[in-house]
């Protein structure tokens, strides 16, 4: 008997678990993972110095390699074209083998270790290594929305954070390995290791799953705990910044600082047993009682066609009046002739769009000028007189700030959305104009103006990002989002080379030759360039801030165009292909009613 009792509890304790790890709640923890050590991309300030020292560039050639890092940031339409025929551990596994090649190559370039590359060699290494971010955001970030298409904003805006606190967490990880030293070429080779080993590790444990039945308040609840959590860890983060550039700290105590992240970091996957242990009691109460429906979780691959029509997360559902809606017209049919906003567009219908014409233009001004700044803010720390222990904290508050805003900012714009039917495209405005602040701080170096420049445009670069991919994926549908995903964010390289090689860069160089020129001093060739003062960038963000500023005034015309379309009920079309589940009272063990929505 009690062998029998043993292997029944064996089984059931292994059923749980093959349920936990398919289910959509880890899907969520695995992403948060991925998501939350793949933030290289925002801590180029971090190393760009020691590249420039190392290699001997000038400001130009080092704004045009973080160029090529944008370049190579943004420009993932592949990875979303690779995720309409392949599955996400595909995408995420080439990602993480990408990541480790560029990164890796900079490293051996960096500490000498091959022969210099020339500049066209280094702007390909760091294209490839920062490519990998549009791999993990289309193998990672797609399946959870796909999977939660009514918690859309807030999914968007929580995983998007996580993406922001990730140079964060590097940095903090970076000191617990090398305490306070100098170099900077460490970093980088964290850079090229942890994340790939990240993202192999947990690239099996992300699908794209279909329910049959959802639970509307219970994820809501889920992803509100997750924000809780988040908020937790990121005030935590802040906290330590802020302490360790009032105390020397050692080698230890960055160890158990990162550790303290590191638990912070996997307290989500505590919600994720709560929740399916919740659906877990849910199935053994539907089995007893056969009168009750059933709640399951079917992946894709096993959904036969011919019983039942489930909902098909991203994709339209056909029904009997329109079976045909599920296939694509011919590529060019109907380009000029786009379905109602919220429908799903073809990719060429939602390029042509005036709406995405706007959105690239919001992307090219609004998060170009905040990417100069970003890309800059070691050199911009240095010509203003700023200490170098200054400049990492610069890093890790834009790190922060980035998470609070595409965290907040998905939750506000929700929360506004679904009270007042306040249009997302508003909040991107708002956001515009509040981003014009940080470049007038910058440009005429208000006193201790470069921390409150760091803290506000990390949140308006956070929050646009978040309100970008969110407006994409509410006005063009999601069964092409994996494309449209990226195919958005095309437009920030754009900018970033507009901003940062062609003004801010070419304006720094020409300002500190003729500080050269004036104190006597002939540049060998090879030799790093400095510039010291305010003249360095004054004139590039005033460039920058008139250009945001017109972009937000233009951005209004996407407002006005949207405004119609957010007053209705822009979820309502999921929520008639799940009518079928009615709900059900179900009472549970605790002797407590629970409702099933």
């Amino acid at each position: 008997m009690s062998t029998d009792n043993s292997n029944g509890g064996g089984a059931t304790a292994r059923s749980f678990t093959v349920q936990l790890l398919a289910g959509r709640f880890f899907v969520v923890f695995s992403t948060l993972m991925i998501l939350g050590f793949i933030g290289a991309a925002y801590i180029f300030g971090l190393y760009s110095g020691e590249i420039k020292t190392t290699l001997g560039y000038d400001q130009t050639t080092l704004n045009l390699l973080s160029f090529f890092k944008d370049l190579g940031t943004y420009v993932s339409v592949h990875a979303g074209l690779l995720m309409e025929v392949a599955p996400p551990w595909v995408v995420l596994s080439l990602g993480g083998v990408v990541n480790f090649f560029g990164y890796f190559m900079i490293w051996l370039a960096v500490t000498k270790r091959i022969s210099q590359p020339p500049v066209w060699l280094m702007c390909l290494y760091i294209t490839i290594g920062a490519n990998s971010l549009g791999f993990a955001n289309s193998g990672a970030l797609v399946p959870c929305v796909q999977n939660f298409p009514e918690n859309r904003g807030v999914v968007i805006g929580i995983l998007k954070s996580y993406l922001g606190i990730g140079g964060a967490i590097m940095t903090q990880f970076y000191h617990a390995l090398y305490g306070d030293d100098s170099s900077s070429s460490g970093v980088i080779l964290i850079i090229a290791w942890l994340p790939a080993a990240v993202s192999l590790l947990f690239a099996f444990s992300v699908r794209v799953l279909d329910i049959t039945k959802r639970q509307i308040k219970r994820d809501k609840k889920f992803f509100n705990d997750v924000l809780c959590m988040s908020l937790g860890l990121a005030g935590f983060i802040m906290i330590m910044i802020i302490v360790q550039r009032q105390v020397a700290f050692s080698k230890a105590g960055y160890s158990g600082t990162f550790a303290v992240i590191i638990c912070l970091l996997v307290l989500p996957i505590f919600l994720v047993f709560r929740e399916e242990i919740h659906i877990w009691k849910t199935k053994l109460f539907n089995s007893s009682n056969s009168t009750l429906s059933e709640l399951k979780i079917v992946p894709q691959n096993d959904i036969s066609p011919v019983k039942h029509q489930p909902l098909v997360v991203g994709a339209n559902t056909p029904s009997d009046e329109h079976t045909s809606e599920n296939i694509d017209p011919p590529c060019f049919q109907h380009v000029f002739n786009p379905p109602a906003k919220g429908e799903n567009h073809s990719i060429l219908q939602a390029t042509f769009s005036i709406d995405m014409q706007i959105l690239f233009l919001a992307t090219i001004c609004g998060i170009g000028g905040n990417l100069t700044t970003i890309d800059n803010l070691g050199q911009i720390g240095t010509s203003l007189g700023y200490p170098k222990k200054s400049i990492s904290a610069f890093v890790s508050l834009v790190s922060i700030w980035q998470f609070l805003g595409r965290v907040l900012g998905g939750l506000i714009s929700e929360r506004l959305l679904d009270k007042y039917k306040w249009p997302r495209p508003a909040c991107l405005t708002i956001v515009l104009l509040i981003s014009c602040i940080p470049h007038l701080l910058i440009a005429f170096n208000v006193p201790y103006g470069l921390y409150v420049a760091s803290v506000i445009m990390g949140f308006c670069f956070g929050a646009e990002w978040t309100y970008l991919f969110t407006i994409i994926s509410e006005l063009f549908g999601l069964k092409h989002y994996g494309t449209l995903y990226n195919y958005g964010s095309l437009a920030a390289p754009l900018g970033s080379f507009i901003f940062n090689v062609r003004i801010a860069g070419r304006l720094y160089d020409r300002e500190g030759l003729r500080q050269l020129k004036a104190s006597g001093i002939i540049r060998k060739h090879g030799e790093e360039l400095h510039c010291y003062g305010v003249k360095c960038y004054q004139l590039a963000y005033l460039i920058i801030t008139a250009a945001t500023f017109v972009t937000a005034l233009v951005s209004l015309i996407l407002v006005v165009r949207t405004r119609k379309f957010y007053k209705g009920d822009i979820y309502k079309r999921y929520e008639k292909k799940d009518s079928s589940s009615t709900n059900v009272t179900l009472r549970g063990y605790s002797g407590k009613e629970e409702e099933m929505d």
